[in-house]
């Protein structure tokens, strides 16, 4: 006779089955996933190309859309694949605003599929973010609601072979938005007298309202060792001081 399952055996599941569910909760909540602001990130094609070294056919004489990124959070779901057939009915203004700067690609979906896979699942986690059309369209009407290029042709700064002072850049635009931007540039390279601008942030709670990249008196990143002469350098936050706007290729400013 086969000897009767003790009686604790059930309670022991349930506890091993919690305990799971826990495990899976920590995942998804835990320091690499969470996040507190959107970044809605706009880059100059002219610098994108410089920085890239690559020529680049034709690129955007506007800012263009690079992501929206929530910070300190990426790739939040590895498993929820891009789908283009979910944003088709947003790929002209896709092509316009959003397109991929260094690549000819007919369709843009490589850069929207690192776009998504990096970032997008990461905002997802908001409702009004809670899909691919969703993240894409939503991204689009942030960046035509902020509508930087024509806020910065207001504010009477066009790319030019003048400099403009960093700081005037970034009063200007606080004082339209109400909320301190964040402003990137490349660093001077050899032969170069000034950082190039490249990225203009804009950033968002998460209920979709404007607020502060960085409050004031909390460090902005610029000053974390100056850059190096001659050295290999990206995107970092803009030195105070001047900065080049850098004309689009073949427009003869």
């Amino acid at each position: 006779m086969t000897p009767a399952a003790p009686r604790h055996v059930p309670l022991c599941c349930l506890c091993l089955a919690f305990w799971c569910l826990c495990c899976a909760t920590a995942l998804w909540t835990s320091d690499d996933h969470e996040w507190q602001k959107l970044i809605m990130v706009h880059h100059w094609p002219a610098t994108v190309c410089k920085e890239a070294e690559n020529d680049c056919r034709h690129p955007p004489d506007y800012w263009t859309i690079h992501g929206l990124w929530p910070d300190k959070a990426e790739e939040c779901n590895r498993s929820w694949h891009f789908n283009l057939q979910e944003i088709k009915d947003l790929l002209q203004d896709m092509k316009i605003y959003w397109p991929d700067v260094l690549h000819s690609s007919p369709n843009c979906s490589h850069f929207w599929n690192h776009e998504w896979r990096k970032h997008g699942t990461c905002a997802a986690q908001l409702d009004a973010l809670g899909s691919q059309k969703k993240y894409f369209g939503g991204a689009l009407d942030l960046y035509k609601g902020l509508a930087l290029n024509s806020m910065l042709q207001k504010l009477g700064i066009i790319p030019s072979g003048n400099y403009y002072q960093i700081s005037d850049i970034k009063d200007a635009l606080a004082g339209l938005y109400g909320v301190i931007p964040k402003i990137q540039c490349l660093p001077p390279e050899q032969g170069e007298e000034v950082q190039t601008i490249g990225q203009i942030e804009l950033c968002f709670t998460k209920d979709l309202r404007l607020r502060n990249c960085t409050e004031p008196g909390e460090p902005s990143g610029a000053g974390r060792g100056a850059w190096l002469v001659g050295a290999a350098a990206g995107l970092g936050v803009c030195e105070d001081g001047p900065a080049f706007y850098p004309p689009p290729p073949g427009t003869g400013h």
